[in-house]
């Protein structure tokens, strides 16, 4: 397959998944935009002043950060799993398969879909943001690069779920019970200095914690993580799970019988 055409199966399968978000934006943006000012409201303004301030910083500032992520991880995760899962379900995902577009376009360009949505919102969330707090970049460079990161893994996340998942109930099970209980521990609400000794050491087994942190310290300079080794975490389980993404789509795993 040629690399025009390789290029414009790409373009089409990435433009195809942000019509398809854009297309239900009440669905796909509104929601995560009024659930992060709920907590930008009841953490930020009620609960904060009331804890004061956390590695110098006011309590409002300390957790924005961490809930712009959140929505960044969210919605890249959901985008992609939803997306791939539904041509699983309609069964035309198998006109593409046997089609001449390479496995790694297909992926790339589902990723692609997911990292526009996931990076939209958590644009969103941070304009919304600054109605409640005034965010003094620290480093542009490690915010953007942690951002762009953090929405490709998810993405990549997502897919491995929808590749797995047999009904709609499936899509479900990971964000429910693995990825909500990572990211409220992930030092979204609170730095993991405040941790008993034995609590930081299992924290250390979190991905999103390093998220997190380097994310933190692009914004505000401050982090309970070395940025080189949260950068070095990032980018590992990035490509551990790109490969097995890839793998499982060569296999057809779900997909062919």
């Amino acid at each position: 397959m040629g690399f025009n055409k390789t290029l414009i199966a790409f373009q089409t399968i990435v433009v195809k998944e942000i019509r398809r978000f854009m297309r239900i934006w009440v669905q796909t943006l509104l929601p995560p935009a009024i659930t992060m000012t709920l907590y930008f409201v009841i953490f930020g303004n009620l609960i904060g002043p009331r804890i004061g301030e956390m590695n110098g910083h006011k309590y409002m500032d300390f957790i924005v950060p961490g809930l712009i992520m959140m929505s960044v991880i969210t919605n890249s995760y959901a985008n992609v799993v939803s997306s791939f899962f539904g041509m699983k379900f309609q069964r035309s995902i198998e006109e593409l398969i046997v089609s001449p577009v390479p496995n790694w376009v297909i992926l790339t360009g589902y990723v692609t879909g997911g990292v526009v949505r996931g990076l939209l919102v958590g644009l969103i969330v941070t304009l919304l943001s600054l109605g409640f707090t005034d965010l003094q970049v620290h480093s542009p460079l490690v915010m953007v690069s942690v951002a762009l990161l953090t929405a490709i893994l998810f993405s990549l996340g997502g897919f491995i779920n929808a590749m797995f998942a047999t009904k709609f109930d499936d899509i479900s099970i990971v964000p429910s019970f693995i990825l909500t209980p990572l990211t409220y521990l992930g030092g979204v609400f609170y730095s993991i200095s405040l941790l008993p000794d034995f609590w930081q050491a299992v924290s250390l087994a979190n991905p999103i914690l390093y998220i997190v942190n380097a994310f933190r310290f692009g914004i505000l300079g401050v982090t309970d993580i070395d940025v080189g080794v949260a950068f070095l975490m990032i980018i590992g389980f990035t490509v551990v799970l790109f490969c097995l993404s890839l793998h499982l789509l060569n296999k057809g795993k779900g997909i062919r019988s």
